[in-house]
């Protein structure tokens, strides 16, 4: 039998929790979405303003103080075709000055699908009810839901996943 760690995990497991802070990387602001690997789910931060002279990089690092993360996710945003979206030099430039900033691992990660998957969301919670707005809210809920949804794979694991050649996950 395993040993078992005071919370009934075994040891090697409870090594393996962790917090992960996903941003979905934007011209106006960055949404952001944290998770862990113990529940495997993300749940909405606060959208970090970006302004001409950048993002709000003390909002950014309130939010890390406060979290711990151990690992960063930044959306890689890619076309259908799988070629990159036009966004996607800007989201590597900042998923570098993330790493730099904070000396965190940044791992990208293919949000392709998860606005379709965000939009989707929208409108069942706006059909039950549970959102009654259609306008647009201070903080985009479009970009906190994409970002749950494309933070959810990492979730899944316990480890950081395997990169292709250009650092991108993919899945």
């Amino acid at each position: 039998m395993a040993p078992v760690g005071p919370e009934g995990a075994p040891p090697d497991a409870r090594r393996s929790i962790y917090t992960i802070l996903a941003f979905d990387f934007g011209f106006k602001r960055i949404g952001l979405a944290a998770g862990d690997t113990l529940t495997r789910t993300a749940a909405p931060r606060p959208a970090v303003a970006v302004s001409q002279s950048g993002p709000d990089w003390v909002a950014i690092e309130r939010e890390l103080r406060s979290l711990h993360p151990r690992i960063l996710v930044v959306g890689a945003p890619y076309n259908a075709d799988g070629t990159p979206g036009s966004m996607a030099p800007a989201a590597r430039r900042f998923a570098a000055e993330l790493e730099k900033r904070f000396s965190l691992p940044v791992n990208m990660v293919d949000e392709r699908w998860s606005s379709l998957e965000a939009n989707e969301a929208l409108k069942a919670q706006r059909a039950s009810g549970e959102r009654a707005d259609r306008g647009p809210p201070a903080v985009a809920p479009r970009a906190r839901v994409a970002l749950a949804a494309a933070g959810r794979p990492r979730l899944r694991a316990s480890c950081p996943p395997a990169q292709d050649g250009a650092g991108t996950v993919s899945g």
